[in-house]
């Protein structure tokens, strides 16, 4: 069975405790613990240690979308700590120290970006970046792929040339300012363009928004929808 599960910084962006709070209440069996902000990941692998993850089969790390240049040697340093078997999802646009990136090997998890960033949106832009981390896996976000290319067509490129490599979708709604909404219509139209060239084995891990009101159950609508969709890629994919 796909683990389906929520990014804690899609629940409470900076708390991760609080969002696993959250989940705990969930039968979600994916997580991704999010630090996005430089400050967060020092704070986050401090507290690793003391954190119940057993309910998870599949866990990732999202390291910072954006870095000082004097911090990107201390990151790969830190990351270190982080147990070997979960993925590191990182944009693209952090990466300047290639080597020392490549020496993660397939730890490092690439993530295709939104229109605001420069490199990482489009098939041609990731095969740069594959080509100098060879063993690199994949998160295919299908939120930023529509934003890029609502016709998906982008996206289906992308699929069937990095399919491979991928170990994690991230699924939500992407509006014109780069922001994360509960999944739309026009999404679940967009995810049953690509359904068949994503694996069922491949976690998916939501960034929807989740308001304050009963979390919880915001998470688990979100998460039976998504599962409705994965679902019926399955049956796409059997016929």
């Amino acid at each position: 069975m796909r683990a389906i599960g929520f990014s804690t910084g899609a629940l409470a962006l900076g708390d991760f405790r609080h969002a696993l709070e959250i989940l705990a209440r969930t039968d979600a069996t994916a997580v991704e613990l999010s630090a996005l902000r430089q400050p967060e990941l020092e704070s986050l692998l401090e507290a690793l240690p003391d954190l119940d993850l057993s309910k998870f089969s599949h866990i990732s790390v999202h390291l910072p979308s954006s870095i000082e240049p004097d911090f990107e040697a201390r990151l790969l340093y830190l990351v270190r700590e982080i147990p070997s078997q979960w993925p590191l999802i990182a944009h693209p646009n952090i990466i300047t120290l290639w080597d020392a990136w490549k020496d993660l090997g397939d730890r490092v998890c690439i993530e295709n970006m939104d229109k605001r960033k420069e490199i990482g949106q489009k098939a041609r832009h990731l095969r740069k970046v594959f080509e100098r981390l060879p063993e690199a896996t994949f998160c295919f976000d299908i939120g930023h792929a529509h934003q890029v290319d609502p016709t998906m067509g982008e996206a289906v490129l992308i699929l069937e040339e990095f399919r491979n490599r991928l170990v994690q979708l991230h699924v939500s709604e992407v509006n014109s300012e780069s922001r994360h909404d509960p999944i739309s219509r026009e999404v679940e139209m967009a995810f049953e363009i690509v359904s068949t060239l994503i694996p069922e084995s491949i976690p998916a891990i939501l960034e929807s928004k989740v308001g304050r009101l009963d979390p919880a159950a915001q998470v688990m609508s979100e998460m039976e929808l998504v599962k409705h969709l994965l679902s019926r890629q399955v049956e796409v994919v059997g016929d």
